[in-house]
């Protein structure tokens, strides 16, 4: 099997670094989070122009049809540059589940939109008290003359504080199903709160609000992939975190000198350095493995989980390291290694932790005939 990147892939990995190098740098980086958004309008205007915030779309939908592997690249890339706009939160996971689960008329008037990057959607799913992969989904809808209404409090959804139309689920006859709601409609008050990555999320109260059923797909099929896709573009993010995290320690360790020799000629922080590169190798191929099995169609939580736990461990070990090696500077505001190791570390507590996917994992184990070791 190849593993390299096709021609194709590489340019569109190569144009999305070069946009995104260009727009960021830590200067720039900090006084966009600190904006009430927390991420740039004239960027995403710009993604949308080159067809990024469309690459999970059909080209049926006004996207390009790409798979995993390229949309995995751009992820990667968006994790690299620590860039805060939120092309997973707010179009592919909740575009995906339109494209899934929407009629006709409701895929034609959503997806372009969001592909265009015109519109914003967030996925309002967890609710207070929820711990993955547990979701008790309290929330209700009740039928209302051709629609249905919504009560119920959804926390955290990651960027509906920006959203334009939510996708939420609740219980319809006792059963999970999703409905697209009008984000600034009557009935719907949200929260917004700052996470300490510097991104964005909020509280969203339905109190009776105005719902649109998304009735033309398996709910709970489209809920399964979803989290997967979302595990797994989390995965390749904390990827491109992880590798610009080595490559500043290494660069630090080569220039920064004590007892006037460099860092780098010290041999226990070079076998501590080669110990992140490895881990960061680690995550990259069970990311890959993610990705790859997600492209043939292998819908699967269990490889999801069995990524995203080495994605965990690598990310705390790599965070943690990073700021050790570089000391007291690995931890200010004006300094760039800080703010990986606080977006790695939120990417291990979304959508599970180590511990929650050692214990799913656990859970599986009768499931097999054989464990072979070695």
């Amino acid at each position: 099997m190849d593993f390299e990147y096709s021609e194709e892939q590489t340019m569109l990995r190569d144009t999305t670094r070069d946009v995104l190098s260009k727009f960021y740098d830590l200067e720039k980086l900090r006084e966009v989070t600190d904006t009430d958004l927390g991420w740039s309008r004239d960027l995403w205007k710009s993604l949308g122009e080159i067809g990024i915030l469309g690459l999970s779309f059909s080209e049926d939908d006004g996207g390009m049809g790409a798979g995993p592997e390229e949309i995995g690249a751009v992820l990667g890339e968006f994790g690299r540059a620590l860039a805060p706009e939120p092309l997973l939160d707010a179009v592919i996971i909740p575009g995906g589940i339109i494209a899934d689960t929407g009629n006709d008329e409701q895929r034609s008037k959503y997806l372009p939109a969001l592909a265009s990057g015109e519109l914003l959607a967030a996925f309002a799913h967890q609710e207070p008290g929820d711990r993955w992969p547990n979701a008790a989904v309290t929330t209700t809808a009740t039928p209302a003359g051709d629609g249905y209404t919504l009560t119920g409090t959804k926390n955290p959804v990651l960027h509906g504080d920006c959203a334009d139309t939510l996708v939420v689920t609740a219980r319809l006859d006792g059963d999970i199903r999703l409905f697209l709601v009008d984000a600034d409609a009557t009935g719907v008050a949200r929260t917004a709160f700052r996470t300490h990555d510097s991104r964005r999320g909020a509280q969203i109260v339905l109190q009776d609000a105005p719902a649109t059923l998304l009735d033309s797909g398996d709910t709970s099929a489209a809920l399964i992939r979803s989290e997967v896709v979302a595990q797994v573009g989390l995965c390749a993010e904390a990827v491109g975190a992880m590798d610009e995290t080595v490559r500043l320690t290494a660069e630090y360790l080569k220039q920064r000198k004590q007892f006037g020799v460099p860092l780098a000629k010290f041999q226990t922080l070079t076998h501590r350095a080669a110990d992140m590169y490895v881990l960061v190798e680690l995550a990259r191929s069970m990311s890959l493995y993610a990705t790859v099995a997600l492209a043939e169609g292998d819908i699967d939580p269990v490889i999801a989980s069995r990524a995203k736990l080495q994605i965990c461990r690598s990310a705390r070990k790599v965070g943690q390291e990073s700021i050790q090696m570089h000391g007291g500077i690995g931890i200010t505001a004006e300094y760039p290694v800080g703010h990986y190791a606080s977006r790695l570390l939120a990417i291990e507590h979304t959508l599970g932790g180590s511990a929650e996917h050692l214990r799913t994992l656990a859970d599986r184990v009768a499931d097999y005939d054989k464990i072979l070791i070695g």
